[in-house]
């Protein structure tokens, strides 16, 4: 490799600019906050069962005809299963759309970094802000992460739409002070 073309590689390298590092998504609490005696535990879920799913678009459409109240979920932890398995609280195993709802409670305000895996497809906002996105048929995979600005401890909206088309499923979500420091979400912080 000659040195002008060394030189020319090296330069072009730098040249790439370095993208700042996104600013915290803010996060807005329910408003009015819920009474805690009004709540119960998990997370509140309606399930439909297209005859194929491959976008959030589809399971939204799946949604918006015949629906099945499901039983609440625990949370978000529901790990890779196996073929053949149920999809989280559904009874089925594939072609299912869930829309779930409900309050994730934060004890502290500061800024958390969130990120979900899920397979297949997942949109989901807390706090009126959508914080996790994969929209497409694959394995159980990140969504990306995202930092938030949680402005005061308390309860945040959840809304989700989720969808399984088939093989293997998971739906779980993880949170943490930074990157290095994410542990799965406890089920006791879901609320509906």
């Amino acid at each position: 490799m000659t040195i002008f073309l060394k030189t020319a590689v090296a330069a072009a390298l730098f040249a790439v600019p370095v993208l700042a590092a996104a600013e915290a998504v803010q996060l807005s609490p329910a408003d009015p906050q819920p009474a805690a005696s009004s709540l119960s535990p998990g997370l509140a879920v309606v399930y439909a069962f297209p005859g194929d799913v491959r976008t959030v678009k589809d399971a939204r459409n799946a949604l918006k005809r015949k629906t099945v109240q499901g039983p609440p979920l625990a949370g978000l932890s529901y790990d890779d299963t196996t073929e053949g398995d149920e999809t989280l609280t559904s009874g089925k195993a594939m072609k299912i759309a869930a829309d779930i709802s409900g309050f994730i409670k934060f004890d502290a305000p500061g800024t958390y970094v969130l990120d979900f895996l899920n397979n297949d497809g997942l949109e989901i906002s807390i706090g009126g802000e959508i914080v996790g996105d994969y929209d497409e048929v694959h394995t159980c995979g990140y969504a990306g992460e995202i930092e938030v600005e949680v402005p005061v401890a308390g309860y945040y909206p959840l809304q989700a739409t989720y969808f399984q088309r088939k093989g293997t499923a998971c739906l779980m979500m993880e949170w943490g002070p930074d990157s290095d420091g994410l542990e799965l979400v406890p089920d006791s912080v879901f609320f509906h």
